[in-house]
């Protein structure tokens, strides 16, 4: 395995990280014996990193962690330990510290290796800086309930450095690929929070596995048509992970691994990396390619550059467009659902007020910042033609209630 340094915690870390996301199931749970499997495989073949949060599995995932790793005391030992601070859940200064001690108590430990607020955008920042959040981040160092801490982000660039500015912080998580790269704090805002010294960890190398398994034929024979030193790290996938590794400021990137082949390919896929700036520029040049047949695919020409932002009303005008290109970017049913859900969770006000496209009134204020001239109530109109079909305020209710559900199944699960 292949390791990067951390400047800030100084911690050498797998270039490979394990999501705790995508576990495998057995009955609508979590798959004890084969996620064990998957996951000693993983550490005993060097991935040090593991990551989850505390809605992942409907709060399981936590748990699952914490009887694995007390069970295998020679497995804690060799790993860092990652989960998240469920940001839409504080509404009060003490949720804080009420949420981390539940969290202590699911992973059972005293101190968690890295702490990220999970999900950050301005508005959530804005709100917990009002509640102390800087307070509570100087108190569980202190207290040495967590070593480091950092926050994952879904928002502009403007709002990432700006957040990034706020504090001292060890490190952060960003939304990357090589679709991506220009999207929420992009290339950019990962050289930004590279030079002050954070550890830069990615989440959706693969866009959700989109760019593994759904990418049009034509890109496919792209790669295939490249003549790699060594073919057997030249699938779609294999492709996404390495544009990423090729990044000098990113220390890990994050895979939802869900079966033991899966895990296997992917650390022999890591092994492989060189140090950073290991693409040529012939292998740049396929990346570049590929983009160029994905962006003719976009439905919507939108440069996500933010200067429509802020909406009067809330609209979210460059997520909107975002999810609404990646329904028709690939080619499978799972993408368009994915685009659905997304729409749905993310924009319809599930976790936070909503900011979905049928919110527009017309006012006309984005058609005067819009850099690309683009007629944006009209591909608003668009969008919510598109994924507010009848029945939307139902899916967001639903929604909803499972987000509150979530509670009374950690109650069941202890």
């Amino acid at each position: 395995m292949n390791y990067r340094t951390i400047n800030k915690t100084k911690d050498d870390v797998s270039i490979l990280g394990f999501g705790a996301m995508r576990f495998p199931l057995k009955n609508g749970r979590i798959d004890k014996l084969k996620t064990e499997e998957m996951l000693k495989y993983a550490i005993d073949n060097g991935v040090n990193f593991i990551d989850t949060a505390f809605p992942y599995h409907f709060g399981e995932s936590e748990i699952f962690l914490g009887n694995f790793l007390s069970k295998n005391p020679e497995y804690k030992e060799k790993i860092k330990l990652s989960t998240k601070l469920p940001s839409w859940e504080v509404r009060k200064t003490e949720d804080m510290d009420n949420l981390l001690n539940k969290q202590l108590s699911k992973l059972k430990t005293d101190c968690i290796d890295y702490y990220f607020i999970h999900s950050l955008s301005g508005d959530t920042w804005n709100k917990l800086l009002d509640l102390g959040i800087l307070e509570f981040l100087d108190r569980i160092k202190k207290s040495k309930k967590v070593k480091y801490v950092g926050f994952s982000f879904h928002d502009n660039l403007k709002e990432f450095k700006r957040i990034v500015d706020a504090y001292d912080w060890d490190m952060c998580m960003v939304q990357y690929n090589y679709l991506d790269s220009e999207i929420q704090a992009g290339t950019e805002g990962i050289l930004y929070a590279g030079r002050k010294g954070m550890g830069i960890f990615i989440m959706e190398p693969l866009r959700g596995g989109n760019l593994a398994n759904n990418v049009p034929k034509e890109i496919t024979e792209l790669f295939n048509d490249y003549k790699l030193k060594d073919k057997e790290f030249n699938k779609p996938s294999d492709w996404a992970f390495k544009w990423v590794w090729n990044n000098p400021n990113v220390i890990c990137v994050l895979s939802g691994m869900n079966t033991l082949e899966q895990v296997k390919n992917n650390i022999n896929l890591a092994k492989s990396i060189e140090s950073p700036n290991f693409l040529n520029v012939d292998e740049l040049e396929v990346i570049s390619k590929v983009k160029e047949i994905f962006n003719k695919r976009m439905k919507i020409k939108c440069t996500s550059c933010n200067y429509c932002m802020p909406c009067p009303v809330g609209v979210d005008i460059p997520r909107c467009f975002e999810i609404y290109n990646s329904k028709y970017l690939f080619d499978s049913n799972a993408s368009k659902m994915d685009a659905d859900f997304k729409y749905t969770a993310q924009l319809g006000g599930v976790l936070t007020e909503p900011k979905n496209a049928s919110k527009c009134i017309h006012c006309g204020k984005c058609l005067k910042e819009c850099p690309q001239s683009l007629p944006i109530p009209d591909l608003l109109d668009k969008v919510a033609k598109e994924f507010e079909k009848p029945g939307f305020k139902y899916k967001v209710k639903i929604f909803k209630t499972i987000a509150k559900l979530q509670k009374f199944v950690e109650k069941i699960f202890k």
